[in-house]
């Protein structure tokens, strides 16, 4: 089977759901936010708030350069990852691209508990989760797959996943 790499924006189920594909399928679980955090030795919202994003997001290319030559992952891909092409396109050489999708209410439910997310800390956040989504989207059709995670639970999209993998 391909890699998988689960794209979509923050609060989508990309964590949850990369682990339950691995659990299922023994491939290794790989997370490029987890990457960046060990590489840089400071939280997401650190590397923002003290290198700001133009770095973070050169950071995450290199480390999605890296991630897009290893073999039997699944890869729990950073919500912007998407935003540069040659990530999408150094992604796509061994891998299948997921997208996981969710309704801005079901993902400001998800993630406002969580003070980790820099793109949030914002006064309205469930307003600006709509505009960045409406933004992003055109980056995340690129998929070869699409799941809607605000109607299905982590098992099923594991499932529908690993099912759609097999057949690539």
């Amino acid at each position: 089977m391909r890699n998988i790499v689960l794209l979509g924006y923050m609060g989508t189920g990309k964590s949850a759901i990369s682990k339950k594909i691995c659990e299922k399928t023994g491939m290794r679980y790989v997370s490029t936010d987890g990457m960046i955090v060990e590489k840089e030795g400071m939280s997401i919202n650190e590397i923002f708030e003290k290198k700001k994003e133009p770095y973070f997001r050169q950071v995450e290319k290199d480390i999605v350069r890296d991630v897009s030559e290893l073999e039997n992952v699944v890869v729990d891909a950073g919500g912007g990852v998407v935003l540069d092409k040659e990530n999408i396109n150094n992604l796509r050489k061994k891998s299948l691209l997921i997208t996981l999708w969710a309704e801005p209410g079901d993902i400001h439910k998800r993630t406002k508990s969580r003070g980790h997310r820099p793109l949030l800390n914002v006064e309205n956040p469930q307003k600006k989760i709509k505009e960045m989504i409406e933004k992003r989207k055109p980056y995340y059709e690129v998929a070869d797959y699409h799941v809607n995670t605000s109607s299905v639970g982590v098992e099923e999209a594991a499932e529908s996943i690993i099912k759609f993998a097999r057949t690539r």
